[in-house]
């Protein structure tokens, strides 16, 4: 097993990187919507598995029988969620990343059919909804391949990305490039910016660090958003910050999106304002998919390793 130790870790000095970057047309700050297609690759009794999902609107673990409160909470997402969500990003002509594990993506094929439809990317999230810190190695790199494959299959492509539930196992990064396509993954969360690692073949990787707090699961926890106006105070508190820096180097923001949690009809307006206050913006903000954001940062870095 190969581990990687403190020597591979990354600690900056604090100083701006890359200070003359700007992303397309200009822009210093390079935002992702990322819409995670959890739904149906969740843990549950009546699929056969050893547990049910704890966390939905509270905490509530029901164990050794089936929880159809759970269930249906997931239900929820691609029943009612998913169309309000994904309509505002249609009407508004902005590109999305799409986080599929390969389970929910088989239960709503339609999901791949739309992301067709409109140039979304389709990002693999593994194969059940969970991390895979502590999976063998077999068995994740079996993951991989049956999540891309699936991917594959439905949206006619492999997917170029791969993010995690929660941490990466110590073999992911090596797995992902050795089974080929892989441009980056997003299991970070120690940056503003992407950063570039030398791959096993020689050909750049590139990791886009991912976040968790502008990101709409903060509704289930305790005192964070409530009204959906708290997520978009929020967002839009980053979006400025990050503005104000971006006079000196670029930065990179990810807004991450739950078809079950921003779709609910009190939350989705937050989604609306923050969407409202980008289109005020102008070319100060880029909007992409990770994918073209990946592939930009190759391009003005020359690839080379940061």
């Amino acid at each position: 097993m190969t581990h990687e130790f403190k020597s591979a870790r990354r600690f900056g000095n604090g100083q701006a990187r890359n200070p003359m970057l700007r992303w397309p047309n200009g822009a210093g700050l390079a935002l992702s919507f990322v819409l995670n297609i959890e739904e149906g690759a969740e843990f549950t009794v009546t699929s056969g598995d050893p547990g049910n999902e704890a966390v939905h609107e509270v905490v509530h673990e029901i164990a050794g029988v089936p929880d159809f409160c759970m269930e249906t909470h997931f239900e929820y997402g691609p029943r009612c969620g998913y169309r309000r969500v994904l309509d505002r990003f249609v009407q508004r002509g902005l590109p999305l990343t799409l986080n599929v594990c390969g389970r929910a993506l088989e239960c709503t094929p339609w999901v791949a059919q739309d992301a067709l439809l409109h140039g979304f990317e389709m990002c693999g999230h593994g194969w059940r909804w969970e991390s895979p810190a502590r999976l063998d190695e077999a068995t994740e790199r079996a993951v991989i391949a049956r999540t891309a494959a699936t991917i594959a299959r439905l949206w006619g492509r492999p997917p170029t990305g791969w993010h995690c539930k929660s941490s990466r196992s110590v073999n992911t990064r090596r797995l992902l490039q050795e089974h080929g396509g892989f441009l980056y993954d997003s299991d970070d969360y120690g940056d503003d910016l992407p950063f570039t690692l030398a791959g096993a073949s020689g050909q750049p990787y590139v990791v886009l660090p991912y976040a968790f707090d502008t990101n709409d699961m903060r509704f289930f926890d305790r005192a964070s958003f409530v009204q959906g106006r708290d997520f978009a105070d929020y967002v839009i508190a980053a979006i400025k910050a990050f503005l104000e820096e971006t006079r000196h180097a670029p930065r990179m923001l990810t807004v991450g999106l739950h078809t079950r949690i921003i779709g609910r009809p009190a939350r989705i307006g937050g989604l609306d304002l923050v969407l409202d206050y980008l289109a005020g913006c102008g070319k100060q903000v880029w909007v992409a998919r990770r994918e073209d954001i990946a592939r930009h940062w190759l391009t003005a870095t020359g690839g080379s390793a940061t």
